[in-house]
């Protein structure tokens, strides 16, 4: 399982700044990049072949680095699906020289700006390097080509709202991590806590009962049911800090889903002309409820990450995303559709249920995650540069 350019609980802060130049100006983007040339390493964009190697090197980085999470074949090879990413530019594999490595992969780096970004543009990096080849300054030079590849990509987008360059990292990441970035300019500007509660043993509180009003109704997730589900999460977070629209493109990469354990909550017969009449309504939605599409009102969406069990010491059902749409909050419809797949999961034998949510969330997140007895496991945190 890995991080993800939208944190499912990434909410909202003050409304930005408006952008006071147009962002080819703000994002001082370099003309060329200069290749790293610490460590006397080869140097190539990754391509889908390179995708088991990729993936061992990024899982011996996590388990030195005692990550809670590791990577599947799946969501490395994903990378390469996307349309809107270009791997040949936003991505680079660093290989060793010495012929005792027989070209291993040592680093790696990859940039990736969202497409639906709308009110704002954010370019995020990854990247690491073999713990055996630290302290070379290979990571220094790698994230000075990250930063200013993700640059050049701000000023390309030509959307001139506020932007960012951001970077995400464990809290209990090595010290020498942290101090990289925040060298390189960034700045921890947001925290997350992922959470767990046990679905069995005496420690494990009865999993609520949700009813539902009028006419709400919840059922499992289908494909049918999908896109009406990503526009009510586009409108879920729509005032959430550091959230922006996913396409369809985007919303259709979920590397681990798990639809047997996902739900969503159908409004049957939803107040169109109330709808249609509100400002909030945006115009995707109205668009869908003047074609008589169903509205979904609330999911949640799970995922199932077998490989990270033994990470964890526990089995787990995952909540990737839970919302409801914002004219329909303060109907317990995310708690029904939460107990919904925390049932689930325990049907299916795992031991816990997880999440993760923004520190910052004023929604009241926080106590109702804890009203259900989960508690934090593990903290991670968000640093950039904005622009």
């Amino acid at each position: 399982m890995s991080t993800s350019t939208s944190a499912p609980s990434a909410v909202p802060d003050p409304v930005s700044e408006p952008a006071s130049a147009p962002i080819a100006e703000r994002a001082a983007a370099p003309a060329t990049l200069a290749i790293p040339t610490a460590g006397n390493l080869t140097w190539r964009p990754a391509t889908r072949e390179d995708a088991p190697a990729w993936l061992l090197l990024r899982n011996h980085i996590a388990r030195a680095d005692a990550e809670p999470y590791v990577e599947t074949l799946e969501e490395i090879e994903e990378l390469f699906d996307g349309a809107w990413r270009d791997m040949a530019a936003d991505s680079l594999l660093g290989f060793s020289t010495s012929p005792a490595d027989d070209g291993a992969l040592v680093a790696w780096a990859q940039v990736e700006c969202p497409p639906g970004d709308v009110t704002e543009v954010r370019a995020f990096t990854w990247g690491g390097v073999h713990p055996d080849r630290r302290g070379e300054g290979i990571g220094r030079e790698l994230l000075a080509w990250a930063i200013g590849r993700g640059r050049q990509k701000l000023a390309a987008s030509g959307k001139d709202v506020p932007a960012r360059i951001a970077v995400f990292a464990e809290d209990d990441a090595p010290a020498s991590k942290h101090r990289l970035y925040e060298r390189a300019g960034m700045t921890p500007r947001r925290y997350y806590s992922d959470l767990a509660r046990p679905l069995t043993g005496p420690d494990a509180a009865p999993v609520p009962e949700v009813a539902l009003d009028g006419t709400l109704r919840l059922v499992p997730w289908s494909a049918e049911l999908d896109e009406a589900t990503r526009l009510a999460h586009n409108d879920a977070f729509r005032d959430h800090w550091g959230s922006q629209p996913q396409t369809p493109g985007q919303w259709a990469q979920r590397a681990g889903f798990a639809p047997d354990w996902s739900f969503v909550v159908v409004d049957e017969a939803p107040d169109v002309d109330a709808l249609l009449a509100s400002p909030d309504t945006d115009d995707a939605t109205a668009a869908a409820l003047r074609a008589g599409e169903p509205l979904v009102v609330g999911y949640q969406l799970a995922g199932r990450y077998p490989e990270d069990f033994a990470v964890r010491g526990y089995s787990f059902g995952y909540t990737d995303i839970l919302g409801a749409r914002r004219a329909y909050r303060g109907r317990r419809i995310a708690l029904a559709a939460l107990a919904a797949g925390m049932r689930a999961f325990a049907s299916d034998g795992m031991q816990y249920a997880a999440l993760d949510v923004d520190t910052a969330n004023p929604s009241g997140a926080h106590g109702l995650y804890a009203s259900l007895g989960y508690v934090k496991t593990t903290g991670s945190r968000m640093l950039s540069i904005e622009l």
